[in-house]
């Protein structure tokens, strides 16, 4: 069942509010917030049709995400997919709590935890979107951070796990996303092997009145910045 503008907006309201408690910062914001927003902003270029599932999915993707750190699990690859699982479940928690008080139906408030989750087929086209959203939302706002952290190698490294999940369109708005030239370089490289999916230069994919940071402005009907 299709929910009303107001239950809509009502809901991105919920998901945000709850985004600004995160204390961590991109550019002085709540990350979260940050991070919900770019959401919004790249699924909106992705697919501006996108279903209200997806839109709310997208925009609590990160809802929060600080407050199961990394740091709480041990070391290594069990570690981290112990703390990954124990996140999603986090979001989807998140999203039942926040969601059916702002008057969402109760069939789109599960298929947003599905999204948002990770459950079901991962090959279906809602879901990718998703996995783009979250991807381009990654080398938006944290792959700076990464290049600092890691060795050229590495980074490489992951930018190549990380671009195999991505849609062919995703991988071309990536270059979309603001980079400093080392970070751009970069991801060239780890995206060459991928030939015809190679991103071009940023500036091939801006749109008229794009929004911050080369991004169209998001549209009025799920964004609330």
């Amino acid at each position: 069942m299709r929910s009303d503008r107001a239950s809509l907006d009502a809901a991105i309201e919920a998901i945000d509010h709850a985004n600004a408690a995160d204390p961590n910062l991109i550019g002085g914001r709540p990350r979260a917030l940050v991070q919900g927003e770019r959401a919004t902003q790249w699924l909106d270029r992705l697919d501006p049709q996108a279903s209200e599932a997806l839109v709310l999915a997208a925009r609590g993707h990160h809802v929060r995400r600080w407050t199961s750190a990394r740091s709480s699990y041990p070391d290594g690859r069990a570690g981290y997919l112990r703390w990954r699982r124990d996140l999603k479940a986090v979001h989807a928690e998140t999203l039942g709590e926040l969601l059916p008080a702002c008057g969402i139906g109760a069939d789109v408030v599960e298929r947003a935890q599905q999204l948002v989750a990770k459950r079901g087929d991962q090959r279906a086209p809602e879901a990718q979107a998703f996995e783009d959203v979250v991807c381009l939302v990654f080398l938006d706002t944290q792959f700076e951070a990464l290049i600092d952290r890691l060795d050229e190698q590495k980074t490489i490294d992951v930018l190549r796990k990380t671009l195999p999940k991505m849609s062919a369109a995703a991988i071309a708005l990536a270059g979309s996303a603001e980079l400093h030239p080392r970070g751009r370089e970069l991801l060239g490289r780890a995206a060459a092997p991928a030939g015809a999916r190679l991103w071009r230069p940023a500036q091939e994919h801006l749109l008229p009145g794009g929004g911050p940071r080369g991004l169209a402005r998001p549209s009025h009907r799920r964004s609330r910045q």
